[in-house]
């Protein structure tokens, strides 16, 4: 069992000149590539490398017109369109496509994240209100822009309920965690045992998976 890394860029620059829009292409390729190649320990064990994806949200067209405001990207052949090359994969957000204007509008929690993005600034305490009721953790979002005005009561008790939720993410990680060990285990074990039935010597299984010696030949 794996999990993606996932890199997010957050670009609101009002620059919009074709090099800065050609450079952030560029960047998109070149933060995932190395996102992926230093996941590479020094055993050598490709079998780990996770996923990549990478997220773009940008105040700028990007990408055509016909593309949409969220679109996806990654590697296909180009003859049967197949998807064979999973491990990277990009999304790009472009905020002047994105014409939802009014709460009511919209229909699923990007289209709420991306309203954050481009109205936080104009959104009413009753947008806000329609929005936390659809997706709290919004509301968070917007609380971290506005807590500057805040009076010290309010300020205490907004830092004490992002404490608590820190907490609960802690514990979750860690579960996270404690199971992504239990299936890597699980998974280089797998492979060990098809090395040994395809012959392979157990020292080469061992620096393969990164499993010890000892732990090779009680597969045997």
């Amino acid at each position: 069992m794996f999990f993606a890394k996932t890199l997010l860029v957050i670009d609101l620059s009002s620059k919009c000149s074709s090099l800065v829009i050609k450079a952030l292409k560029k960047r998109a390729q070149l933060y995932a590539a190395k996102a992926y190649s230093r996941q590479l320990d020094k055993s050598g064990n490709y079998i780990d490398l996770q996923k990549v994806f990478f997220i773009a949200i940008s105040n700028c067209n990007l990408l055509p017109d016909e593309v949409d405001y969220v679109s996806t990207h990654n590697i296909r052949d180009v003859k049967t369109n197949g998807h064979y090359l999973k491990d990277f994969q990009f999304v790009f957000i472009e905020l002047p496509k994105f014409t939802k204007s009014r709460v009511e509008q919209l229909e699923s929690i990007v289209d709420r994240w991306l309203f954050f993005f481009k109205y936080a600034e104009e959104t009413t305490d009753e947008d806000l209100r329609k929005i936390a009721e659809k997706a709290p953790i919004i509301k968070l979002a917007y609380d971290e822009l506005d807590k500057f005005r805040w009076n010290e009561k309010d300020l205490i008790a907004y830092e004490e309920r992002i404490m608590d939720l820190r907490k609960e993410e802690g514990i979750l990680a860690q579960k996270l965690d404690d199971a992504t060990e239990k299936g890597r285990q699980e998974e280089r074990i797998e492979v060990a045992k098809n090395l040994l039935k395809a012959g392979v010597s157990i020292d080469i299984i061992a620096q393969t998976t990164g499993l010890t010696v000892n732990e090779v030949k009680d597969l045997i």
